[in-house]
């Protein structure tokens, strides 16, 4: 995504205030992955890769790479990796885009992991790179898929799996009340009072529509992959998706930590590059307006001040595609 490569993104707020995955969500990648008796554990890649959150939770696989275009992301991501030396023999990062794989051999990876999966123009560069398992979380969204699927049909091995997943607007847990003022906020249209305008598209709309838009592997590569598997881990939030199973990917934190993600959006950044005179609001700019209006809905509901520091439950509706190579 080009907002992550500018010189002014803050990658290391980026990673501090981002929601994690849970355990939860790898353990069910890796029991998918070992379904077929032929499944091995030697590669896995992550695509799109960012700071490495995921990359380091393929613990199972011999030999991880996580990939991303941007030069921050992977600095962040190799400082996090140098902190842990034991887990330098296992990990490596590479700064490329899909576009050049010739570092990475026909039939040579596991599994591909993906995050955000949502479709990139053209023009961009979109990430991908060959591993028996590629693991593609939070950037999927960005993927040229007639380049995208073909490339994960020659890298991949055989009985090699391929998950993408995105997560899409935050909700709180105890106040639904607020959920419109989210999607106002998220979706709203008002360039001045919203960020809507400034999302980068169509990879927003993928994310948020649940990556139904995301093609079928064989639509592209006709045989190449088993039939797509799409799980949503939505809650009550989409009762319209198919079989929605439970939220998986929670996180309590406090009001003033909710005001700090908020500030690692990418379309917040273009918002600032648009307006640069929003700051000088008196009700602050706004991502502080936006989270003192939810913060002020909150104490309507519960009839008392809120204060930064009091903590809140935050959930996020997730959603899965998984194929394997045939």
């Amino acid at each position: 995504m080009a907002t992550f490569a500018k010189s002014s993104f803050d990658s290391t707020i980026y990673a501090t205030f981002r929601p994690t995955y849970p355990r939860s969500l790898f353990n069910f990648i890796f029991q998918y992955h070992e379904r077929n008796e032929g499944a091995r554990w030697d590669r896995a890649v992550d695509l799109g890769c960012g700071t490495g959150q995921a990359t380091v939770e393929l613990t199972p696989f011999k030999r991880v790479t996580g990939v991303d275009p941007s030069c921050k992301m992977i600095q962040v991501a190799q400082g996090t990796l140098q902190e842990t030396p034991e887990r330098t023999g296992q990990y490596e990062y590479i700064q490329a885009s899909a576009e050049s794989l010739t570092f990475l051999e026909d039939n040579s990876v596991d599994l591909i992991i993906s995050g955000a999966c949502h479709a990139r123009r053209a023009r961009r560069n979109y990430y991908l790179f060959h591993a028996i398992c590629v693991v593609v979380a939070e950037a999927c969204h960005w993927f040229d898929w007639n380049k995208t699927w073909p490339e994960l049909a020659r890298v991949l091995r055989k009985n090699g799996s391929v998950t993408f997943w995105s997560y899409s607007q935050f909700r709180f847990a105890h106040y639904p009340s607020l959920t419109q003022k989210i999607k106002a906020y998220i979706e709203g249209t008002d360039p001045l009072n919203s960020v809507g305008p400034y999302w980068e598209q169509p990879g927003r709309l993928i994310l948020d529509n649940h990556l139904i838009e995301v093609p079928d592997g064989n639509e592209v590569v006709p045989g190449a992959f088993s039939d797509s598997e799409r799980v949503f881990f939505t809650g009550d939030y989409y009762p319209s998706l198919p079989s929605p199973r439970s939220v998986i990917m929670r996180k309590k934190m406090t009001w003033d930590d909710l005001l700090s993600y908020l500030n690692t959006w990418s379309s917040l950044h273009t918002f600032r590059q648009h307006n640069p005179t929003d700051g000088e609001n008196p009700h602050g700019d706004v991502a502080m307006r936006f989270w003192k209006d939810l913060k002020e809905g909150a104490e309507r509901e519960d009839g008392r001040p809120v204060e930064g520091h009091d903590e809140v439950d935050i959930e996020w509706p997730l959603a899965m595609m998984m194929v394997k190579r045939l």
